[in-house]
């Protein structure tokens, strides 16, 4: 796909703040060096760290086992294999700050939805067209969101579900779009807002790459109707016989 001339689609239908990214895995390390340009964090980060990086600072980071990322993010996102015993280590650190006990800890353990592993992962501005993603995973007010998810729904209807699982919401997000191939909504977690510079206005939505021009197919339909960001504001006290019969003739014939 032209990537670059979505992200053109997109700021103009939305005004984006920051790019929306690209996620891919990489079957072997050498798949991920032909990238060009790769940033290798040399500290000790979490994912929502990365995400930032190129979603607002346009950098391209790749990620392997030998990288300095939290482990816990790498069980979630496709560095690291989850077994019992991590899971465990997990819901211990785990019941000492978000949850009531271990055994709570472990359930959201159980829940969490994992991305496949691979050697690799690299994230990137969509823009740049660094690689194919596998998952696009965008950022933007709950308006600007809605009108992706209405896009969607413009061009085939259906009713989405989404999930809250608490700390690690890109979970919720990168890795449960993964498991279903559907677009996935997130509320960030804290991690997200404090690590990963996610403002209090953002939300997050991560949808598989063909979904995208699906969104921006039906937001173009909807804009023709009068559907588009940003919101016009009609206002509480006025009267909406006028403005509704343009939209919904049939609904006000006389």
């Amino acid at each position: 796909m032209k990537w670059a001339e979505t992200w053109t689609e997109l700021v103009a239908m939305l005004r984006l703040k920051t790019d929306p990214v690209a996620f891919r895995r990489f079957a072997t390390v050498d798949e991920l060096e032909l990238v060009k340009n790769i940033y290798r964090i040399p500290h000790l980060f979490t994912f929502c760290q990365a995400v930032f990086l190129a979603r607002a600072q346009k950098l391209t980071v790749g990620i392997t086992k030998q990288d300095k990322m939290n482990i816990r993010c790498m069980r979630i996102h496709g560095v690291r294999h989850a077994s019992e015993n991590s899971m465990k280590a997990e819901a211990e650190m785990l019941s000492t700050t978000w949850f009531a006990s271990p055994n709570e800890a472990m359930r959201q353990q159980l829940d969490s939805p994992r991305v496949p592993v691979a050697e690799a992962i690299a994230l990137a501005p969509l823009s740049k067209e660094k690689f194919e993603p596998e998952v696009v995973l965008f950022f933007g007010n709950p308006a600007q969101i809605m009108m992706l998810l209405c896009g969607l729904q413009k061009e085939r209807y259906e009713r989405f579900e989404f999930f809250f699982i608490g700390e690690g919401a890109c979970a919720d997000s990168i890795a449960e779009c993964y498991r279903t191939n559907k677009p996935q909504l997130s509320i960030p977690c804290y991690g997200e807002r404090s690590m990963g510079q996610v403002s209090d206005d953002e939300i997050s939505l991560a949808l598989p790459p063909e979904e995208v021009l699906r969104a921006i197919s039906g937001m173009k339909k909807l804009a023709k109707i009068g559907f588009k960001y940003p919101i016009n504001f009609i206002g509480a006290q006025a009267d909406l016989e006028p403005i509704l019969s343009q939209i919904y003739p049939d609904a006000f014939k006389k």
